[in-house]
């Protein structure tokens, strides 16, 4: 390679090197800002460090980690709405451009589903979920005062980790609270005899005509409202 191309090689770098500093929206912006950013359009050092890209440092300088949610950066209350609760006042740190970008990118990355890490937040609110979210209005969830986290877990909520009718099938007359058969509040133990028709006294004589002795755990025979075993729930389920 001859001197000459060397030299026009250098010209062309440092023309590109200036150009983005003295055009830097035209030679480095993915695209337009956001329309809460749209004033900083020719001010891209609001956000960004030279030659290192946007700072999490550069967003708290306006938007007060304390304000979030509850006012905007130029101090003006926001209207609370239920479905979107001020949670960044709980985040382990101030680190915006984990979750926003002040480009919303091109055309066909709009579409893509908001993802949030629970991890960010502090070990205290990871465990508070209702603080955030609402418990379905359902005759299992409702009353229920255990933590969530019993039953989901943050990387994938709908996929509960408990199938009530692996062990008794809620039908029928078996429809009722939790707190019916899970006397003590805890999903752990149970009882049969919340209902009229399962006396203690009933229940031990029948069972003994049958030399059944052993009545600690009814759910090891009984797996639904209809007497069955658990041998005949999973032919059923087969």
């Amino acid at each position: 390679m001859t001197r000459a191309i060397w030299i026009g090689l250098l010209i062309g770098l440092g023309a590109i090197l200036a150009l983005a500093f003295v055009r830097p929206h035209e030679m480095l912006s993915p695209g337009d800002l956001i329309p809460a950013h749209a004033d900083l359009k020719q001010d891209c050092m609001a956000c960004h460090l030279p030659l290192r890209g946007a700072s999490p440092a550069r967003c708290v300088s306006c938007h007060k980690v304390k304000e979030i949610g509850l006012r905007t950066s130029r101090g003006v209350p926001i209207l609370q709405k239920g479905s979107r609760p001020a949670f960044h006042q709980s985040l382990s740190e101030a680190n915006c451009l984990s979750c926003h970008s002040g480009h919303p990118g091109p055309n066909l990355a709009t579409n893509r589903p908001v993802s949030f890490d629970h991890a960010l937040l502090t070990p205290l609110a990871r465990g508070a979920c209702q603080s955030c979210h609402s418990a379905p209005a359902d005759v299992l969830h409702r009353g229920q005062a255990m933590a969530c986290a019993t039953c989901h877990q943050p990387t994938d909520w709908k996929a509960a980790t408990f199938a009530h009718d692996r062990y008794f099938l809620l039908e029928g007359d078996h429809k009722v609270p939790c707190a019916t058969c899970h006397t003590t509040g805890r999903f752990q133990t149970y009882s049969c005899y919340g209902c009229h028709a399962h006396q203690p006294a009933r229940i031990i004589a029948e069972h003994r005509e049958e030399g059944i002795t052993n009545l600690g755990n009814c759910v090891r025979c009984h797996t639904s409202a209809r007497g069955e075993g658990r041998e005949g729930r999973e032919r059923e389920r087969d």
